[in-house]
């Protein structure tokens, strides 16, 4: 079994025990592949240094970084620099062989990037462009396969890259970069987070929804996500569709995090559920 692992990079985000149970399944035998965001660090960095970070409403509302040229100089640095490295040292301590990758190396996360998106501003429908985003349509899986066979434990981040764009590095949405690659190994998806799954009522937790196996469950789940959840199951969609083995959201604060999703705690999506895949427009 491989298990790809999305940690998010909300500040009420402990890494701390998805860690250890990265080290817990790789000592048995298990081949994990973590995927690491980081918008809360790159917001704190753009504020120290004057700046404002932008966020934009696509018309089918969903809301979603806009990364101008600055920005992504932040994300470069920021991602694949600091956080990066932070995670694959922790994931030392702990025994794992880890080895930090962003999808620029080895061209991993590859697709074509959106220079223009479509927003809505003061309700009106706008284009704005110089946006340096992109969605991952290629994942070279063939050198995650070769490192997890040679033993080491990939941590993976963005930037990707767009080559038809002058193999430009852009940002990309983390939650679907890891569904790309959950993807492409058939993998079992766990994206960590800050709350226990998928809540009917965003206000209630007793209104957790446990699972979806069909058309109808999952329509269950997509009324009720909201705000940061709606990427998190477009990404559920997307990795579903593209191979992978089944997609649990749940909670990166309680014991045994990983091991808990994989044991059903969470909202679990099956292939059975998905329909068509959808685009949100923007990325981040």
């Amino acid at each position: 079994m491989t298990v790809v692992v999305k940690i998010g990079g909300a500040r009420a985000v402990d890494p701390e025990g998805a860690l250890a149970d990265v080290a817990h399944l790789t000592a048995n035998g298990e081949d994990v592949v973590v995927v690491h965001g980081g918008s809360t660090a790159v917001d704190e960095t753009l504020e120290q240094l004057g700046e404002e970070p932008e966020y934009v409403e696509t018309p089918g509302g969903v809301v979603g970084r806009f990364t101008d040229e600055r920005t992504m100089e932040v994300f470069e640095m920021v991602l694949p620099g600091k956080l990066n490295t932070d995670l694959v040292a922790a994931l030392q301590a702990e025994g794992v062989d880890a080895l930090g990758l962003s999808g620029v190396d080895g061209k991993l996360l590859t697709g074509p990037r959106k220079s223009a998106v479509r927003v809505v501003e003061d309700g009106k429908k706008k284009i704005r462009r110089g946006d340096h985003s992109g969605k991952v349509e290629d994942v070279n899986a063939d050198l995650l396969e070769t490192l997890l066979g040679d033993g080491y434990t990939p941590v993976v981040t963005v930037p990707m890259l767009a080559p038809e764009d002058g193999s430009t590095p852009v940002n990309a949405d983390a939650d679907r970069a890891a569904a790309a690659v959950a993807g492409a190994l058939g993998a079992d998806l766990v994206v960590l987070t800050d709350v226990a799954g998928v809540y009917e009522d965003p206000d209630d937790e007793s209104t957790l929804i446990d699972a979806a196996s069909t058309p109808a469950e999952f329509e269950r789940v997509e009324d009720a996500a909201e705000g940061f959840m709606t990427k998190k199951v477009m990404a559920a969609t997307e990795a579903l569709e593209g191979g992978a083995a089944s997609v649990t959201v749940a909670d990166a604060n309680v014991n045994d995090p990983i091991v808990a999703a994989l044991d059903g705690h969470g909202t679990t999506i099956t292939p059975g559920a998905v329909g068509a895949a959808v685009d949100g427009g923007v990325d981040g």
